[in-house]
């Protein structure tokens, strides 16, 4: 077996197992304090800036975030790979892990689930707007509710579990980083308000770039999963083909489309977007296949990635050391 895939094999092992560390020790809660750092300094050194300055800006903190949390996971590969294996493995699997949050995803989804069983819409949609959403969530009905939990957990399961470790498959620690730093910089600038629409353009056409694939690849997987969980093989496929363009996001629209017609659901963001028209309402129980099937998408594209993995990196030992 090849180092990225006992790699990857230990990062899936150590998140079910372990899931994530806390806030203060998360290597994404440094990058979004960092991010935090320079869009305070941009809005005190610059506060008149035109919308010029506001997209340089923006992007000089996406390319710089971006080149230092690469730089900084090929240092590390570097020192891992002097370890004896084991323990390079392991140290690597744990900042891969990082980058990851399939056990976490799968817990905000069944917390929002648990308050609907129980009748708690109020609880349920603090939740999904604590957890998993940015949209105003304290008018949504428990349909809207439960759709707007298995939209996130379709979505994330692209750019907040497949994308990191397709990157880590691809180009090692250092891909990972970097994308990580990339998407949490859209996901704190990446908006159209007054103070954000210019310093995040930038991060937030870089974060759809670099998701054309994985969210694809989700999508794929998601398709495929629906053989190991009974879900709809036809209509994952039919519903995304015919829905995926229907989101603003051109990557977002095709895992949630996906599940969608997975579990034969309509999922409606009010006045934005339908997916799986014609679908019935999604309730309590569609969270948790939706959350079955997010989980049986990325063990499928994970033994994809070991498959190229295995072909194409170098040893962590060794003359022939590389990256990951």
């Amino acid at each position: 077996m090849s180092d990225r895939a006992a790699i990857l094999l230990l990062a899936l092992l150590l998140d079910a197992l372990a899931g994530d560390p806390p806030g203060a020790y998360h290597p994404v809660a440094w990058m979004g304090e960092a991010i935090g750092a320079a869009q305070r300094a941009v809005r005190r050194y610059a506060p008149e800036a035109g919308s010029g300055f506001l997209l340089l800006a923006g992007g000089t903190i996406a390319l710089a975030g971006m080149t230092v949390s690469g730089a900084v996971g090929w240092l590390l590969s570097r020192a891992f790979g002097r370890l004896p294996r084991l323990p390079g493995w392991l140290a690597m699997a744990l900042v891969l892990k990082s980058t990851f949050a399939l056990r976490g995803l799968g817990r905000a989804a069944g917390e929002v689930r648990a308050a609907l069983e129980a009748g708690d819409l109020e609880e349920a949609r603090r939740l999904v707007g604590w957890h998993l959403v940015s949209r105003e969530t304290s008018s949504l009905t428990a349909s809207q509710v439960a759709a707007a939990t298995i939209e996130s957990v379709a979505e994330n399961a692209s750019d907040g579990v497949i994308a990191p470790l397709f990157y880590f498959a691809l180009f090692g620690l250092p891909g990972a980083l970097a994308y990580r730093f990339a998407n949490t910089c859209d996901a704190m600038l990446g908006y159209r308000d007054a103070a954000r629409e210019w310093l995040g353009k930038v991060p937030a056409r870089l974060d759809d770039l670099l998701n054309l694939i994985p969210a694809r690849l989700t999508a794929l997987a998601l398709g495929l999963a629906c053989v190991i969980t009974g879900e709809g093989l036809k209509g994952a496929f039919a519903v995304w083909r015919r829905d995926h363009g229907r989101t603003a996001s051109p990557n977002a629209g095709h895992p949630m489309s996906a599940v969608a017609g997975a579990l034969g659901v309509e999922l409606e963001k009010v006045g934005v977007y339908r997916l799986g028209e014609g679908g019935r309402p999604p309730g309590p129980d569609d969270i948790r296949r939706a959350v079955n099937l997010m989980r049986w998408a990325a063990f499928l594209a994970v033994g994809g990635m070991i498959l190229c993995a295995g072909g194409t990196s170098g040893r962590l030992r060794g003359g022939g050391r590389k990256g990951g």
